[in-house]
């Protein structure tokens, strides 16, 4: 942790360039937003109380966004350039002495090394500011990097104010800088908007500080992808993509198999065990926790779900808040929601869903069931079409069905309904009420036969209408 170390981020733009009505930095790569990853950088460098969000356009639903972390907001009601930005911090920040790192929101693919890095080359050179640059072989729409005979950086010049020859230059200024705090909020109010913008530029600061007498350095990276901003749906899909690789690349070295890497979609946040196979083109989202030796069929969806050791996702199943424990097993065509939960050894065949459901130890619903709403102990059976009714077109009901129960195929279940341990249900029952331990409850019409009834029928049709029916 960097002690002497505050943190602001600027994350209060619009960011017209995307054409959305969502703000930049809400919007989402990686599996989290632009801004969210920029915070868990920043916390990995400082106190939370010593980071700062500048925030601004749609500035309530960033601060949900960022709702967990403890950190403080700035708000630049206008939008007058980054300068303005960082000088509404002021209040809050200039008791903070020591250095000052600003950052962009969405600039998410910088790491927490680089800003050290950036942080002792500071240090090191006892300047004013120290600059992080690059060298791109495209840099159009950046801010050029001018050099005085001593290597310092002389001005930052915007690129719709350089001039031809300043055009040529490729080292760029990525926009995230180190200063010294007591110098900044000294000079910050000298910023003035004198450019076509009429907008009061931070890259002004640097010219400030040579003609106060105060040196500027440079901070070069090599690779320049760690610095990539975010300006169109393009550029959020290649940094998407970055985090993706990164995230797989480092599961697999851990010990994580993951087939057809380049077609998984893993967030950020999730954790992964030993021994695990993640099949092509699953995806696993949100905050879920995978443990070991489990497997994650194709083309299945994880969502903010915890697995225990052993458990087998088959392929094409949607898991959402739910957690499925230790040798239990879903799939393949299965659905999980709304905090459902599996025992172990506890199976979840094809197309059945559940819906705030326990499953028992050991319990199995193999086919084309629905159960809402339900506590099911352990060992119990339901057969292919039970159903749980669950709502009354008002409110929602439970089903409890006991150890070792058996269900029927197409029984249903009308909520508020109990089913003692070992009871029975017969197929195609509609139960109502409650079924008392180790009991049959058949709710069905006897069969009736009647012999004939076919051959007479089609007699009848055959004399009508001329023809032979068979």
């Amino acid at each position: 942790m960097l002690n002497d170390t505050s943190i602001v981020i600027l994350s209060a733009g619009l960011g017209t360039r995307m054409r959305s009505r969502k703000a930049k930095v809400l919007h989402r790569a990686g599996g989290m937003s632009l801004v969210e990853h920029v915070v868990q950088t920043a916390l990995q460098l400082t106190a939370p109380e010593r980071i700062l969000a500048v925030i601004g356009y749609q500035a309530e639903q960033v601060r949900e966004v960022l709702r967990d972390v403890p950190i403080r907001f700035a708000q630049q009601l206008e939008q007058k350039g980054t300068g303005d930005a960082l000088a509404v911090c002021r209040d809050q920040m200039e008791s903070h002495s020591g250095k000052l790192l600003v950052l962009l929101g969405d600039c998410p693919l910088l790491s927490a090394r680089t800003l050290r890095a950036l942080c002792l080359r500071h240090d090191e050179a006892g300047v004013a500011a120290t600059v992080i640059t690059t060298t791109l072989d495209d840099p159009s729409g950046y801010g050029r990097i001018l050099h005085d005979a001593e290597g310092h950086v002389r001005a930052i010049v915007e690129h719709r104010a350089a001039t031809p020859e300043q055009l040529a230059i490729r080292e760029i200024n990525a926009g995230i800088y180190c200063f010294d705090s007591a110098l900044l909020w000294k000079h910050i109010g000298e910023i003035r908007p004198d450019n076509p913008a009429s907008e009061y530029y931070l890259t002004d600061i640097i010219e400030i500080f040579r003609r106060a007498g105060y040196p500027v350095a440079s901070f070069h990276l090599d690779d320049p992808s760690e610095v990539l901003g975010i300006n169109t749906r393009v550029e959020l899909s290649a940094v998407d993509r970055i985090f993706r690789q990164r995230k797989t690349t480092t599961l697999m070295l851990s010990g994580v198999t993951i087939e057809k890497p380049e077609t998984v979609t893993i967030d950020a946040a999730v954790s992964v065990g030993m021994d695990t196979v993640i099949e092509p083109f699953a995806q696993i989202l949100g905050k879920s926790a995978v443990g070991e030796n489990c497997r994650i069929g194709a083309c299945s969806v994880l969502r903010d779900s915890e697995l225990g050791e052993g458990v087998q996702v088959l392929p094409f199943s949607l898991v959402e808040n739910s957690r499925l424990e230790q040798s239990s097993r879903v799939g393949p065509f299965s659905r999980l929601r709304m905090q459902s939960q599996l025992a172990p050894g506890a199976v979840i065949g094809n197309f059945v869903e559940l819906k705030n459901t326990r499953v028992g130890a050991g319990s199995k619903a193999q086919h084309l069931a629905y159960l809402g709403d339900s506590q099911i102990g352990a060992g119990a059976n339901i057969g292919a079409g039970a159903i749980t009714c669950n709502y009354d077109g008002v409110k929602k009901h439970p089903t409890r069905i006991g150890d070792g129960a058996f269900i029927g195929s197409n029984a249903t279940l009308v909520a508020p309904v109990e089913i003692g341990d070992g009871a029975y249900i017969g197929a195609g029952s509609v139960i109502t009420d409650a079924v008392p331990s180790d009991a049959l409850a058949l709710g069905r019409s006897r069969q009736t036969t009647k012999p004939d009834w076919a051959a007479k029928r089609k007699l009848a049709i055959s004399s009508a209408s001329g023809t032979s029916v068979r």
